[in-house]
């Protein structure tokens, strides 16, 4: 395997690595980010409501208890004793000391003329029967109102009362202390932005801001809260300043006044700001971890492969000379009768030498010419069988050698008649006809030669075993065949043999499985076959049938044609 492709391997592992580990983790940490930031904000939001409850409840309360003290002083005196010289004075004081927080006090007749005043203004002479509160108490019997100039020019608002006397309504009014009033509302502790105040249904404040305007002004922000609801509302809005505020506001006096409640999203959300830089650190070590412990691990497990690679391909090195010297066993009986045939003719030429030497030496004097010449003769025999036994043991050893062959452009109708010239003398001594019939000019193939030597000598001698199975000395064939079939160069070895049954040609080239007797054969031959021809990029197959002879088929790809470069 190429490095190329361990790092394309090392890449899918670490993308599946990081997918498995990286996006579970990520949705656990996006989604217990998002519920953490939803229960905080309703955290947040839940103390804005409970602040607008409680101070809508305290000033509820401050707005009764100063009718109720009204209502008392008009209901225990009459109006002849309340305008008479000092009753309204003390009961003013007295009211004051109670902390009813009054400006001034006045009784006001049904014509809105002022009976008695008490307070710091000069509105004893005031006649307030066209004034818009006038009209109003005398309708309701009991009013509040909204923070108006008056008479006094002077930002303020009153609470007034009826009391009827047979057939003479009179309205006792107090004015409401307002510092008092602000801070009965503003005493809002939330932060150091959060803030109360109360405004009326056309927006304009009631009470005095900590960040805006003074009283009656119109709040430019009032668009963004000033809407009809029931109970309590809470909101996140951005006013026209720009800046974001969470709200809570609830009505007051029937829907004329609203009690606004807010604080600045960045002083509420605070928390939620270092949760979040506390999780992105968190995430990010995580992730830095993430990445390191599955850059770490795929490392490893390449490693791992690039050993266990080396340690197959040294395997299957191994088993591919322990083949070798397998089938060296196999020929050896064929090798013997191949050597033995030239050094019994090297034995005679040294036999008819010794004799013609003796007869020389029995004659004495010098050697005729005619014995010169068939010692010569002799000798060039000699010759030409210890060069056929060279040849032979040179084939064998060539097959034996383990070498470092690289894959190369190889001829195979040549190797095949090398691998033939060493199966030849085999053959011959167990009477096997042997048949080649090689394409002419096929195309070279590119393979490592002797792998491919391998192959075609280990399918030639388990043909010979399986004609010699079935024939024994005589009636055996085998035939060798080369093609070229499109991008293929096709070598297929064919025997009339006893052939391969059904049952076993699923398992033919399964390691260490062989139909051959037992301690013959080591059950590698074909496996060793298939995984060299399939390394090599092509295929082996087989056609077999019982008592029908076999044929194996090895198809090698042809080189892609080689394209001219472009100028």
């Amino acid at each position: 395997m190429t490095e190329r492709q361990y790092q394309k391997i090392r890449n899918r592992v670490l993308l599946e690595m990081l997918a498995v580990s990286f996006l579970p983790f990520c949705l656990i940490l996006a989604v217990g980010h998002y519920y953490f930031s939803n229960s905080l904000e309703k955290e947040v939001k839940s103390k804005l409501a409970m602040a607008v409850e409680h101070h809508g409840g305290a000033i509820r309360t401050f707005l009764t208890e100063r009718r109720r003290d009204l209502r008392f002083v008009a209901e225990s005196y009459p109006l002849e004793e309340l305008t008479g010289a000092g009753r309204l004075e003390m009961i003013f004081e007295r009211l004051n000391q109670a902390g009813a927080g009054f400006v001034d006090l006045g009784v006001i007749d049904r014509d809105g003329a002022h009976r008695v005043y008490v307070g710091p203004y000069r509105l004893a002479d005031k006649i307030y029967k066209d004034e818009t509160w006038f009209k109003e108490t005398m309708a309701r019997r009991e009013y509040v109102s909204d923070v108006f100039m008056g008479f006094r020019r002077v930002p303020h608002f009153i609470i007034a009362v009826v009391e009827q006397e047979g057939d003479r309504p009179w309205i006792l009014r107090a004015t409401v202390d307002g510092n008092l009033f602000d801070r009965t509302v503003g005493n809002v502790k939330i932060g150091q932005t959060g803030e109360a105040y109360i405004v009326d249904a056309k927006g304009r404040f009631q009470t005095r801001p900590r960040s805006g305007p003074g009283l009656m002004a119109a709040d430019p922000e009032a668009s963004v809260y000033l809407s009809p609801h029931p109970g309590i509302r809470t909101f996140a809005a951005r006013g026209p300043g720009g800046e974001a505020y969470l709200y809570a506001t609830t009505w007051l006096e029937a829907g004329r006044w609203l009690l606004v409640v807010r604080q600045t999203q960045r002083e509420a959300f605070r928390g939620l700001r270092t949760a979040s830089g506390l999780t992105v650190a968190i995430g990010l070590t995580a992730v830095l971890a993430i990445l390191a412990t599955a850059f770490f691990a795929t490392q490893r497990t390449i490693r791992r492969m690039q050993t266990l690679e080396a340690e197959k391909s040294q395997l299957s090195q191994q088993l591919i000379l322990a083949e070798r010297l397998a089938v060296i066993g196999e020929m050896s009986a064929g090798f013997a009768h191949e050597i033995n045939n030239p050094l019994q003719i090297v034995k005679q030429e040294r036999d008819m030498i010794s004799e013609t030497v003796d007869l020389v030496e029995s004659r004495g004097g010098p050697p005729d010419p005619e014995d010169l010449a068939h010692v010569k003769d002799c000798l060039r025999q000699i010759g030409l069988q210890v060069e056929r036994c060279a040849e032979i043991t040179h084939g064998l050893l060539k097959f034996v050698r383990k070498r470092n062959d690289e894959a190369g452009p190889v001829d195979v109708n040549a190797f095949i008649e090398e691998v033939m010239g060493l199966v030849r003398g085999r053959a011959t001594s167990k009477g096997i006809a042997v048949y080649e019939d090689l394409w002419p000019d096929l195309p070279r193939v590119r393979v490592d030669p002797t792998q491919l030597q391998q192959v075609i000598l280990n399918l030639v001698n388990n043909a010979l075993d399986a004609v010699v199975e079935k024939y024994g000395s005589q009636g055996g064939l085998i035939s060798v065949r080369t093609r070229k079939d499109c991008s293929w160069v096709i070598v297929s070895v064919s025997d009339n043999g006893s052939g391969i049954a059904d049952e076993n040609l699923e398992r033919i080239f399964s390691a260490f499985f062989t139909t051959k007797p037992v301690g013959k054969g080591t059950g590698l031959g074909l496996s060793v076959c298939k995984g060299i021809v399939e390394k090599m990029g092509g295929t082996i197959d087989v056609s077999s049938g019982s008592e029908q002879g076999s044929t194996f088929t090895v198809k090698l790809p042809l080189p892609a044609p080689e394209t001219p470069d472009r100028e």
